[in-house]
């Protein structure tokens, strides 16, 4: 048989016998021994019978501890949890197909703003240009020639517009004259038909005109199309070489000399760059804290490895977060030596306007039936009064709260064991004044 677990219950069961049953004789122990630290308000315990033990409480009165707190401003700093990040990172592509025809660059290399990443070899493509150039030559010698025929066309129009309005004359004067009997039959049918041929001859005419003018359309687009065709090669041949859009670090070696880009078949990757001058350093603010961060604030961001950066706020996000209900913040910090890496983790520091607060132990916040975090406070009577309160920051000392009078008399023992309206006698604690 084990004698040690046994040892180790009765133990546990006499500790827990001094503590709910024999409460009131340890708490006066505990307070006697840490007497540099707590004062005892006199006025309180003379209001009951002019003694200073805890059995002089008359019954019905729940004894608790209280603190009296008076508003402090908290220190100004936003302390947030983040990273650096690249101030910009691009994925460059290749925009058209072909074999590599230039050497890689290594991971890590730094590259200047239109420095060649990777060059494709051009095959064809010079001779394609000169095919478009000469297609659009072509189109624009025929031009002249085209714009001839239209004038001409327009004169073979006025001319059969002439000779209809002649042969209609004169076929009148020979409907006229054969009604008198001046005229034979013969003539009436003569200048009838030479009427229907001066008409055919001005529809012809006007069908010449159009087939002129749809020339002349014909040749301006055939033209436009050598043209388009002339800028694409000129635009495929300036895509040969995929070059650096602005200065920075390669993330990853540029494509491998012979290596095929495809556009079409997803493998066009040239490399991944890096700005890293400036970096940003970025962190997520609760939404009690984000209303005192600005743009144009002063930041502090320390790195793990003990250095330092100073910055300024360049941007607090206007959305929050839809799982974490906070708000991201970037503070831009100068890298001119690059020494600095896209993704360490830092500790950031954003001044900010000081808050009015108080500080008490975490261990007298509580919840109302309603799940409300407040504090019990020692009210004006003498009895006990939930009062709502915002948790601003949790720090060694104790924790930040918000939504209390400047004097408060806070009740940090007990306060589980009483509800708004029950008497109280309260015995002091003296506030510590470190933060």
């Amino acid at each position: 048989m084990r004698i040690v677990p046994i040892i180790l219950a009765l133990v546990i069961a006499a500790a827990l016998y001094f503590v709910v049953i024999e409460r009131d004789r340890l708490i006066a122990l505990v307070s006697n021994q840490s007497s540099t630290k707590t004062t005892i308000d006199s006025e309180a315990v003379t209001a009951t019978d002019n003694t200073t033990t805890w059995a002089g409480v008359s019954d019905g009165v729940v004894r608790v501890m209280a603190l009296r707190s008076q508003l402090r401003e908290i220190d100004s700093a936003i302390i947030l949890r983040g990273q650096t990040e690249a101030a910009r990172q691009v994925i460059m592509q290749a925009e058209t197909s072909g074999r590599i025809a230039s050497e890689p660059l290594p991971r890590g290399a730094f590259v200047k703003a239109g420095q060649v990443l990777c060059e494709i070899d051009p095959g064809t493509r010079s001779a394609t240009l000169a095919e478009a150039r000469a297609r659009l030559a072509e189109a624009l010698a025929r031009r002249p020639e085209v714009e001839a025929r239209i004038p001409e066309a327009e004169a073979r129009v006025k001319e059969a517009a002439a000779r209809l309005k002649e042969a209609e004359i004169n076929a009148n004067a020979a409907t006229r004259l054969s009604a008198d009997g001046f005229a034979s039959e013969s003539r009436v049918a003569s200048a009838d038909a030479a009427l229907s041929s001066a008409k055919a001859a001005v529809i012809s005419a006007e069908a010449g005109l159009k087939s002129a003018t749809s020339g002349l359309d014909s040749l301006e687009a055939s033209a436009e199309s050598a043209r388009a065709a002339v800028q694409r090669s000129e635009l495929d041949i300036a895509r040969l070489k995929v070059t650096a859009p602005f200065a920075g670090v390669l993330e990853t070696d540029t494509a491998e000399l012979g290596s095929l880009l495809n556009t079409q078949g997803g493998n066009a990757l040239c490399a991944t760059i890096l700005q890293l001058d400036p970096i940003r350093v970025v962190g997520f603010v609760p939404e009690t804290e984000v209303g005192r961060i600005e743009v144009g604030a002063d930041g502090r961001a320390r790195l793990t490895d003990g250095r330092t950066l100073s910055g300024q706020v360049s941007f607090v996000a206007r959305s929050a977060d839809p799982l974490t209900r906070t708000f991201r913040v970037e503070v831009t910090v100068p890298n001119s030596d690059q020494s600095i890496r896209d993704g360490q983790t830092a500790e950031i520091m954003i001044a900010a306007e000081g808050v009015q607060a108080h500080l008490i132990p975490a261990s007298s916040l509580t919840l109302n039936n309603d799940g409300t975090l407040g504090v019990r406070l020692v009210a004006d009577d003498n009895t006990a009064q939930f009062t709502a309160v915002t948790f601003l920051r949790d720090t060694r000392d104790g924790a930040w709260i918000t939504g209390l009078k400047d004097d408060a008399r806070i009740i940090t023992v007990g306060q589980e064991y009483v509800t708004d309206g029950v008497p109280v006698h309260a015995f002091y604690e003296a506030q510590e004044t470190s933060q």
